[in-house]
């Protein structure tokens, strides 16, 4: 049940960020935006640039793995500086999600999860609360801030990029017309 709230969710998510980095590439080439300008875009001055939202993302997609079934994951201790470096993030905690499955996380939903944060506050909570209140949210406000950036840099993104793992559920013949 955990498993099947974390890793599939995470990955849908960092499937479409990767899309939506690709086409802030493009356009960026296309409108004469560099890589540097959308790698240090943030929405306001106290929040983090879109390198920091993304390696972010990746690491909240892979922090579950450690807290939930002690799985030694990858580490990310820099920003990216481009679209590359993001990309190959992305791909590597892809990658890693891969090796995973349900066995390594599930079990006792009661079980004690116990984690502290850089400023020291510490919580404890079971495993289904962490991945409710703690896991999932963290994911998707990285996930949502690095859609917002692209958004504000002015990257024609709209909610299909941004949900586009719902494309294989779509009924055929009910698509609007382009």
């Amino acid at each position: 049940m955990l498993y099947d709230l974390t890793v599939p969710a995470y990955q849908n998510g960092l499937e479409a960020l990767s899309g939506e980095l690709s086409k802030a590439s493009a356009w960026g080439a296309d409108n004469g935006i560099g890589e540097l300008q959308f790698a240090v875009a943030r929405l306001a001055p106290d929040m983090f640039p879109l390198a920091s939202q993304v390696r972010f993302a990746c690491v909240q997609a892979l922090q579950p793995l450690r807290r939930l079934g002690e799985i030694d994951v990858p580490e990310f201790p820099e920003d990216a500086t481009d679209f590359a470096g993001m990309q190959d993030q992305i791909a590597a905690t892809l990658a890693f999600l891969e090796t995973v499955g349900p066995a390594a996380i599930d079990g006792d939903i009661d079980r004690t999860v116990s984690f502290e944060l850089p400023n020291g506050m510490i919580f404890d909570m079971s495993a289904f609360d962490y991945v409710r209140d703690w896991a999932g949210p963290q994911f998707a406000f990285h996930r949502t801030a690095a859609y917002a950036i692209l958004r504000h840099m002015g990257v024609p993104l709209g909610k299909a990029d941004y949900v586009a793992c719902m494309m294989r559920h779509l009924r055929p013949g009910t698509a609007p017309a382009a």
